[in-house]
């Protein structure tokens, strides 16, 4: 049997679905699954079986996240901090992703009939050091380009650049933080707390995540909106100062030459886009040659 659960939903969590879905949809919802300890100590069994229902309610909520189209999910499922716990509970929490998550790869050639992809994301710090000095020394060459890092150059420099950042983030157990967890991909994405315990979430408490959203899309598109339209303006008056100053440089800008300024202006623009698009090309052959070392150790 599949580790997510075969089947359709119930008659009424159907009609639900349906319900929901005729409004906005997140495309992408984060989750950060807290609680399992908790659970555990609650239910009165060992740490290791709240861990284990906890990765089983992940199965089951990505079977509803099919349901209702919802085609991306990130989840946070450890953390630098949960180091140090017991090591014992650290070796079983380990060995268990180890199974747990080895099962979802093999079932991955199934899952991709139904459009679901599996990438496992890091914290910069734990990069390999060839692709952190091709970043530092991008960023050192900036001191001759200083426009050409920008907060969208950033995006596209983690591992999350092809995807769409979270909709929605929804955290368990009642914790009201965000536990250094996708901070850059998440500041204008619908964040809602929720008092369950994970093992216990259901498709109910989904929905009134999801119902949470859709009462703030308009807000929330419109602060994506804004900031778009500001990081472009930031862009055109940063690549519009440049000029100026080349032109002073050139002893033209008393002349007032509006078709030099815009010829240089275009120039400029498309220098700086070789530049970045030349570096996002070195940094993905880094990526896919690491990944490519990784899979080699690893088999």
């Amino acid at each position: 049997m599949s580790w997510i659960k075969e089947g359709e939903l119930t008659i009424i969590e159907r009609f639900c679905a349906n319900v929901i879905k005729a409004g906005p949809m997140p495309k992408h919802v984060a989750f950060i699954m807290d609680g399992n300890r908790r659970y555990a100590q609650k239910c009165h069994v060992k740490r290791q079986q709240g861990h284990s229902e906890g990765f089983d309610k992940l199965a089951q909520t990505l079977r509803w996240c099919l349901n209702l189209d919802i085609r991306e999910v990130t989840v946070y499922a450890f953390s630098i901090e949960n180091f140090k716990r017991s090591k014992e509970e650290v070796d079983g929490l380990m060995e268990l992703a180890r199974q747990k998550f080895s099962r979802l790869l093999e079932e991955q050639e199934n899952l991709k009939k139904h459009g679901v992809r599996i990438r496992v994301l890091g914290d910069l710090p734990l990069l390999p050091l060839d692709i952190q000095e091709l970043i530092a020394q991008a960023v050192l060459a900036t001191r001759n380009y200083n426009n050409d890092v920008s907060e969208s150059l950033l995006d596209k420099c983690l591992y999350t650049n092809n995807s769409p950042n979270p909709d929605l983030l929804i955290r368990t157990s009642g914790e009201v933080r965000l536990s250094d967890f996708l901070l850059w991909q998440t500041s204008h994405s619908c964040l809602v707390f929720q008092s369950v315990l994970w093992p216990e979430y259901s498709f109910w408490n989904l929905c009134e995540a999801i119902l949470r959203f859709q009462m703030n899309h308009s807000a929330l598109q419109k602060a994506r909106d804004l900031h778009m339209e500001e990081g472009k303006r930031q862009q055109l008056e940063s690549d519009q100062a440049y000029v100026t100053n080349k032109l002073q440089q050139e002893g033209s800008a008393s002349h007032g030459d509006s078709q030099h300024r815009r010829t240089l202006l275009q120039k400029y623009t498309a220098l700086r886009e070789e530049r970045i698009q030349s570096f996002l090309q070195a940094l993905e052959h880094k990526r896919v040659d690491f990944l490519e070392r990784l899979c080699t150790v690893s088999a």
